[in-house]
């Protein structure tokens, strides 16, 4: 199958193209994504950047109210409580927020999407009942603080404590060190009434593992509560929005109905119960039923990407320089090669990145739906969830920071302007590359979960237990492969005879991912096989295994960046619209190629492409770039960001340029 690239004329994308775009790019919530966009004061939801700090924080607890009062809220919660039981409505809603201010966006993901998602997923149906309506409407501001000073990826490995005392029927919570306070907690330092606060459970001098109980911060008038203890982290480098805090406990005691137990409960009399008998197994199972956070982040990324993208597109479109040879009128600089390969094989990535993000917020969707509605869960498909979040996440979080870089310098001294905002997107962003997970971390988990059983059988194990298991799996064993081998196979069916040299050719472009994708498996395979081992001692085999961390890096990217193509595929054969689906096909081929050029080293050094296919796929890039360049402001336009949204001078002003100029044209020809 070669896609339809050189059948798309710029007579052929029209107004009714970009319409359907969108549509496609919106994907099974379009609805809820055009609600939003009817909102008449959506643009008002965006604060001036040279506010100070605590003015920032008061305009946005403002607007956060009235997101509050209009219902933005409810989607996600259960019907039970007030809400619309729709948890891919309440997702999307969150990541159409990027499109304001990244402050607010990243505000209400705390209250709602953390400490409310806390409650939903952890707590019991009491707990539903009487906290989550007053989290829904803002009368229970609250934080989810689970990161400690000392202990930022390393949940598992939190110091605060919660002891039973049966006598009282309490839990006491202490921070026993500094390294355990709870730290940039959003919430904490202003707004905060109320924390999701993880611990380690402790019941008759016996720990339980990490729970979370819920501990009050501050009395109705705002008063910090006797025992605890709130800094503010200060000023950062963006997000100054959020009021960010460390959270203390000093014995601070909380009725034993404050532990959100639906996965380990705790009697009158100390004596713990859990329906998950392994510590591991619980704690895995609880941050499974969390992973909506790393969902929301990565959908906030795409759409940052595409704000900065549309803005940057725009301006490229209306700003010129240097004069032609023989002309007097200066060149477009989007018309430059070097601003194309600047901005659209980014803007190809985003639109893969769209498409995966759709499918990750549809898995959420139906998995946790499920579980709401107390069916079965199927463990493995539960696994594949975590492990694309955590993947997904790393990937559009890592896009976003060079994304938003790439369009600033596009757009010179202008892109510098606050009023531009790409100095505020690149700012705000910026941390999203190492909140709900490093990304380096998160990656590690998905090429860990690629090693056949290493996923049924890490919940109970520790450091080096995993190190020793996954060299015992390693010798003959690997994952199941993903479903590019079967897409190249499909493809390959549907256009059988196809020249297997043309790199346009979609199957080849998925072979060779494929291909990379086990031969870095393999190699891994290779690299760990010497700790099986048994009289080597734990240090050896540990050493083994940390010294191939690279490969495993370089294994989870190639698979992920499989996943992501694979969905790509799948939105282009979602288009209706001839023309949308030539559009999307080529943009596909955009993105596949750039994704093999990026890494042409690994496939030259590894023989799976010659120097002349190198230069090939390079030349490729480089037409492919000046075939979408008529097309890049249609790219944009579909991404559905109102024009009241933007809010940027540089990219409203060459719009109204466009629009003079297009009426100057039309006036000359009558």
């Amino acid at each position: 199958m070669s896609s339809p690239s050189s059948r798309l004329s710029p007579d052929d994308v029209t107004a009714a193209t970009v319409a359907a775009v969108q549509r496609t790019l919106d994907g099974r919530w379009h609805t809820v994504r055009d609600e939003i966009r009817d909102r008449p004061d959506f643009a008002e939801l965006r604060v001036d950047p040279g506010l100070d700090v605590e003015s920032y924080r008061a305009e946005i607890w403002e607007m956060l109210r009235r997101l509050a009062d209009d219902g933005h809220a409810v989607h996600g919660f259960p019907t039970a409580v007030g809400g619309r039981g729709d948890i891919g409505a309440s997702v999307v809603s969150f990541e159409m927020l990027a499109f304001a201010d990244l402050s607010l966006q990243v505000k209400s993901g705390v209250q709602w999407g953390l400490f409310g998602g806390a409650i939903q997923a952890l707590g019991n149906a009491e707990q539903h009942a009487r906290f989550l309506p007053g989290v829904m409407d803002l009368s229970l501001p609250g934080c989810f603080a689970m990161t400690e000073t000392g202990h930022g990826s390393d949940v598992q490995s939190v110091h605060t404590t919660a002891t039973y005392d049966a006598d009282s029927g309490e839990f006491v919570v202490d921070t026993p060190t500094e390294s355990a306070r709870k730290d940039y907690i959003g919430n904490a330092a202003r707004d905060g009434r109320m924390a999701a606060v993880f611990v380690q459970l402790y019941t008759h001098g016996e720990r339980h593992g990490v729970h979370a109980v819920l501990v009050p911060l501050r009395d109705d008038d705002g008063a910090v509560l006797p025992g605890v203890e709130i800094s503010d982290d200060g000023h950062k480098e963006g997000l100054n929005g959020v009021d960010n805090g460390r959270l203390a406990f000093r014995g601070v005691r909380v009725p034993r109905e404050n532990l959100l137990d639906r996965y380990g409960a705790v009697a009158e009399d100390g004596t713990y119960s859990s329906s998950i008998e392994s510590e591991n197994r619980r704690f895995f199972t609880m941050l499974g039923a969390l992973v909506r956070g790393r969902v929301s982040v990565s959908g906030s990324a795409v759409g940052a990407a595409s704000l900065a993208q549309a803005i940057a597109v725009r301006y490229g479109e209306a700003r010129r320089q240097f004069a032609a040879p023989g002309s007097e009128e200066e060149i477009t600089v989007l018309d430059y090669l070097a601003h194309q390969r600047k901005l659209l094989p980014g803007l190809a990535r985003t639109y893969a990145l769209r498409f995966a993000q759709n499918e990750l917020v549809e898995m959420l969707h139906d998995i946790q739906t499920t579980r709401e509605a107390g069916g079965d869960v199927d463990e493995k498909r539960q696994r594949e969830l975590e492990s694309r979040a955590a993947g997904t996440k790393a990937l559009t979080t890592w896009h976003a920071t060079a994304t938003i870089q790439a369009c600033r310098e596009a757009c010179g001294g202008q892109g510098y302007l606050s009023e531009n905002r790409l100095g505020a997107l690149r700012a705000d962003t910026d941390v999203f590359t190492t909140f709900e997970g490093d990304n380096t971390v998160l990656l590690q988990l998905v090429a860990k979960g690629l090693i056949s059983g290493y996923a049924d059988d890490f919940g109970n194990l520790d450091t080096l237990g995993t190190v020793r298991f996954v060299a015992d799996q390693v010798l003959d064993t690997v994952a199941e492969r993903t479903s590019l081998r079967q897409l190249a196979e499909r493809l390959r069916a549907v256009a059988p005879g196809r020249d297997e040299d043309d790199v346009l050719d979609r199957s080849w472009q998925v072979k060779l991912l494929d291909d990379r994708e086990e031969h870095t498996l393999d190699g891994l395979v290779r690299r760990l096989r010497p700790a099986r081992d048994k009289s080597l001692s734990a240090e050896r085999q540990f050493a083994i295994f940390n010294n191939a961390q690279d490969h495993l890096l370089r294994a989870a990217r190639s698979h992920l960046d499989g996943l992501v193509l694979d969905a790509f595929v799948r939105g282009v054969e979602a288009a209706v619209d001839p023309s949308a689906r030539a559009l999307l096909g080529t943009v596909c081929d955009l993105y596949a190629l750039s994704v093999i050029e990026e890494d042409k080293g690994w496939f030259l050094e590894h023989g799976r492409i010659s120097a002349a296919r190198a230069k090939t796929v390079t030349a490729e890039v480089n037409r492919l770039c000046q075939e979408l360049r008529p097309h890049a402001r249609a790219l944009v336009d579909a991404f559905g960001i109102p024009e009241t949204w933007i809010g940027a001078p540089i990219a409203t002003g060459a719009e109204q340029r466009r629009q003079d100029e297009a009426r100057a044209h039309a006036a000359s020809l009558h």
